[in-house]
């Protein structure tokens, strides 16, 4: 065995080991009114329990009692009575079960240990009508039945949910990456405009003082001119209201141009969507709404073939237990036991419990093979309406969506019209004011220049160039300021870059994870059954039977929209003839005992892969018949040590050959 494997197996017996310490050491089962007991008390300890008798002594039955005090549904009541209870004492709780007949339905109430058995029916509680071993017989799919407990909507819904996580942070990231690329430019363009500030402030400084040099003795003809400074001041004041008139016009007409673009792609997205109004969702949700009447349908009429079924099981197995309450009159002394006596003295007939004719038994046993196979069709049926249903839900979802972002993007175009409808009426506004302080400026002008003495001669020119290099000075430093808050503003983002590359690593470890769970669990699934197959066949010596093992393959299939990669088990088998000649053979080929092994390491494997010894410490074993009293030993020896508690219903000639240590139950 490769080195990596004995690993595993260690910790896997480590844990077993563990878990088996956990688990209370003895447990108190006590029965009423379940399969055809009447009553009765039976304790356990750990380890393997062995039921012993023959045919018809209420083995199976005791086995339907664990299984409904744990949670499971399939169980039956006896059948005259119309209610039964199954209550387990382990360590320090108590767990019961009551199951009551209404209009022909097993109606089941209490505190199981189990919340959800579904897992235990398939992997733990393994009687003879146990749909893993049943499962192999038939040679079913594998793979749906080891990956039933997985949740894979659920999973696939968190990928998608981190998918976009992804590409969350890869845009803010690539975004980034863009910030950065314009660092030179906006570092390069802000020395620009500071060189651009310094040479104003020179400009502007020279200006000032040669116009204090014209200003010759103002303060002692400041009366007399102060009507022209005045006037002068006002000119001034009014060109830089028409400086920032002309600017406002201008970024408003930059912010008209960035809404027209941005309209025009809007209005591509908004065509690009559809509304869902070609589809008819009323009618799509009247399908979903038949579906699941149909689904609902399915399920009980999958519940009551359950339920025929295994009372048919029973009526073969314990056919006095379940006949002689509801077919024996009451006791006068003169026929007791007479049905029962003819029971056991033909064992190839058992009486009808429809009509109470003779009926062979391989008759019934056509019957409730042809039972299954009906439950099975069922089952198949309800799988495809599922899908159905997914589908058309996927559909309404999509639709919806669709709508919800259409709706969304329409608010946003009728948005942006009435901001563009805004910001055109207020250039209009604008762009009066500019012609009003145009004509004011124009009429400044006039005045000055009649104000205007010989002394005061150019006064104005230098004023007006004064009023234009503080105006030029006072843009320059606003753009400035707006270059360095963009520069500090990506110093910022860029500061953040390492957290978005850490949450993306967190994120990509996750998708990696959530993609592989699923194969995980398949490959875990396909080892484990190969490896216990592999020890149990070496074990068990089946004459040419070489190897059996379970090969995953994988395949392309369209679900709804989507393309994904499905896998499947397929069982494969390698016989030998006398020659040594190796040579591939299929499960119909198989014996019968050959079969019954395989679908239980079937079963042991799904058991160990979905760790159900955590959720269920039991695991129980029936109808073994068709193995030989020796291999049954091999079988029950090697599952002991995988499960805390190994209940298992054998032939007394079984029960003989069993040599690990184990309690013996004989009475029922």
């Amino acid at each position: 065995m490769p080195m990596c494997k004995e690993i595993e197996c260690r910790g896997m017996e480590s844990e077993l080991a563990t878990k088996k310490e956990e688990v209370p050491t003895a447990a108190t089962l006590t029965v009423d009114n379940i399969g055809g007991i009447d009553s009765a008390e039976v304790s356990f300890q750990q380890g393997v329990t062995v039921l012993s008798g023959r045919n018809a002594t209420n083995r199976t039955s005791l086995l339907q009692a664990i299984m409904a005090a744990l949670g499971s549904d399939q169980v039956s009541l006896k059948a005259d009575a119309d209610e039964g209870s199954a209550e387990l004492e382990f360590g320090d709780e108590r767990y019961r079960r009551k199951l009551e007949r209404q209009n022909g339905t097993i109606i089941t109430d209490g505190n199981p240990y189990l919340d959800d058995p579904d897992i235990a029916d398939l992997f733990a509680f393994l009687l003879e009508s146990n749909e893993a071993r049943r499962a192999v017989a038939r040679g079913d799919d594998l793979r749906e039945l080891i990956m039933r407990p997985v949740d894979t909507a659920a999973i696939q819904a968190e990928i998608e949910q981190y998918e976009q996580r992804k590409r969350s942070i890869d845009e803010q990231l690539e975004e980034l990456d863009n910030l950065e690329q314009r660092l030179p430019d906006l570092e390069a363009k802000r020395k620009r405009v500071s060189d651009e500030i310094e040479d104003l402030e020179a400009e502007l400084e020279q200006a000032q003082e040669e116009l204090d040099e014209a200003n010759v003795d103002v303060e002692e003809r400041r009366e007399e001119q102060s009507e022209l400074e005045n006037k002068l001041s006002e000119l001034r004041e009014t060109r830089s209201d028409l400086e920032r008139t002309r600017d406002r016009i201008e970024t408003e007409r930059e912010s008209i141009d960035a809404l027209e673009d941005e309209r025009e792609e809007v209005q591509e997205q908004l065509e690009s969507l559809s509304t869902g109004e070609e589809t008819d969702i009323g009618r799509i949700e009247a399908e979903i709404e038949t579906l699941q009447e149909e689904k609902a349908d399915l399920s009980k009429e999958i519940s009551q073939l359950q339920s025929t079924i295994q009372f048919n099981e029973q009526l073969l197995d314990e056919p006095d237990s379940v006949l002689a309450d509801a077919n024996q009159p009451v006791d006068d002394g003169n026929d007791d036991g007479a049905i029962t006596d003819q029971l056991l003295d033909d064992s190839e007939t058992v009486t009808c419990w429809t009509c109470g004719s003779s009926v062979a038994k391989e008759q019934i046993e056509t019957t409730i093979e042809q039972l299954r196979d009906a439950r099975q069709d069922r089952i198949q049926e309800r799988t495809e309406i599922n899908s159905d249903l997914e589908d058309r839900r996927e559909t309404v979802s999509n639709i919806n969506e669709s709508r919800s972002e259409y709706q969304q993007t329409q608010r946003r175009l009728d948005s942006i019209d009435d901001e563009i409808e805004n910001r055109t009426n207020r250039i209009d506004e604008l762009t009066d004011e500019r012609e009003e302080l145009t004509d004011e400026i124009d009429d400044l002008e006039a005045e000055i220049d009649d104000l205007e003495t010989e002394e005061y001669d150019g006064i104005l020119d230098q004023h007006k160039e004064v009023n234009q290099l503080e105006f030029k000075l006072e843009r320059k430093e606003r753009e400035r300021d707006d270059i360095e808050d963009e520069i500090s503003s990506i110093e910022k983002q860029l500061g953040n870059r390492e957290d978005h590359k850490a949450r993306r690593e967190d994120v990509t470890d996750e998708l990696t994870d959530l993609r592989t769970r699923i194969d995980q669990i398949e490959e875990t699934a396909v080892e484990a059954f190969n490896e216990h197959m592999e020890n149990l066949l070496e074990t068990l010596e089946y004459g040419n039977l070489d190897r059996v093992w379970i090969a995953r393959t994988t395949r392309e299939a369209r679900e709804g929209r989507r393309k994904v990669t499905k896998s499947s088990f397929d069982l494969k088998i390698v016989r030998s003839t006398d020659d040594g000649a190796a040579y591939e053979d299929s499960i119909e080929h198989l014996s019968e005992s050959e079969r019954e092994v395989t679908g239980l390491v079937f079963a042991l494997a799904g058991y160990l892969v979905h760790d159900v010894y955590e959720t269920v410490p039991f695991m129980l074993l029936d109808s073994l018949e068709a193995i030989d009293s020796d291999r049954i030993a091999s079988v029950i020896e090697y599952f002991e040590s995988y499960v805390p508690y190994l209940v298992v219903a054998l032939l007394d000639e079984d029960a003989q050959a069993i040599e690990t240590e184990h309690e013996l139950v004989t009475e029922i």
